[in-house]
């Protein structure tokens, strides 16, 4: 099987380059043993496999003897890092626009993440979620994205909407005082998924940068880009974004077809072409929602079926049995142990 890979813009890794360059590193003990130099990351953006991506990342935390390096990038990382996207963000009329960007176009700068939100209450919940899964990549590239998310929040509301708090899906590491330091607010470990909570009550409250002129000509050429990689990337890859942003209610196969603006027909025979199916896509994003949920314990199993669509849990324990060998509870209860 293919390894997975990683598209994102070049900008990402310059940036690195810095923050290296600022702890007193030369950049090319990092780059060259992985067969990159500084010109190459002058390209728009860059593709590699994920276990590649994932050695560059340890690698420079080795170099720099720092393992909180993801968090030292992403406070680099404002608005305007992000080409078209952040452009987008910062002349948008409301947060609920800028959380739109979001998810209609990070795919542009990274290729592995999609941003989901909901409210609760007094609670707006902005969570990543992880199309494939990121291994050893993982705590730096969310360490990184969530201080940048924190940023283009933090400008665009010009200080007005302050994070409350910040959840990561992986254990404490031993720098945990620091990251709470560095992102300003309460930091919990061992979540579902990566999230920031704001208040929600600010979601719809204009915003002073807003430009809609200026907005709707950033959107476009985000729409551009993405349309250009859209032909690169994998139909599978496509999909599962879709079905990852429409979660709490999975759209069928003609609506993602619909969406993806291909007939049924045609969309069946690509994902058969990339030796898949919807309905397997489907489970494979059922399955790893349901294990978060697990992990995070929060949701009771039954909550967690109906969640996913299941409208009765006893066929959620059949389908989590027949994914994992185990059942939830047991599932659960080994994650707690471990």
């Amino acid at each position: 099987m293919a390894e997975p890979e990683l598209t994102l813009a070049a900008q990402y890794l310059r940036q690195v380059v810095e923050v290296l360059r600022s702890m007193g590193v030369d950049p090319a003990d990092w780059l060259a043993p992985h067969g990159l130099g500084e010109a190459r990351l002058e390209e728009a953006s860059l593709t590699m496999s994920l276990p590649t991506f994932g050695r560059l990342l340890m690698d420079a935390e080795r170099v720099a003897r720092e393992p909180a390096l993801g968090l030292f990038v992403g406070e680099r990382l404002g608005a305007r890092t992000h080409g078209f996207v952040g452009a987008a963000a910062l002349h948008s009329q409301t947060l609920r626009e800028v959380l739109e960007v979001f998810v209609r176009f990070l795919g542009v700068r990274i290729s592995v993440l999609a941003v989901v939100h909901s409210v609760e209450g007094p609670d707006l919940h902005v969570e990543l979620a992880e199309l494939v899964p990121l291994g050893e990549a993982q705590r730096p590239v969310l360490e990184a994205v969530v201080m940048s998310v924190r940023n283009v929040v933090e400008a665009v509301s010009m200080g007005a909407c302050p994070v409350k708090r910040v959840a990561f899906p992986f254990p404490a590491p031993d720098y945990a005082a620091l990251a709470r330091d560095l992102i300003g607010c309460e930091v919990a470990y061992g979540a579902a998924r990566a999230r920031l909570t704001l208040p929600s009550a600010l979601l719809d409250q204009p915003l002073r940068m807003a430009d809609p002129r200026a907005f709707e000509e950033a959107a476009e050429l985000c729409q551009r880009q993405l349309d250009a990689l859209g032909t690169t990337h994998t139909t599978a890859g496509r999909v599962r974004r879709l079905l990852l942003e429409k979660q709490n209610g999975f759209p069928s196969l003609q609506t993602t077809a619909r969406r993806l603006h291909v007939t049924p027909r045609t969309l069946h025979r690509r994902l058969d072409d990339e030796g898949t199916s919807f309905r397997s896509i489907l489970e494979d994003v059922r399955q790893r929602l349901a294990e978060d949920h697990l992990r995070a314990g929060r949701a009771s199993v039954e909550e967690i079926a109906y969640m996913l669509g299941y409208s009765d849990p006893a066929n959620f324990r059949r389908a989590f049995r027949r994914w994992t060998s185990v059942s939830p509870s047991a599932f659960r209860a080994a994650a707690r142990e471990s």
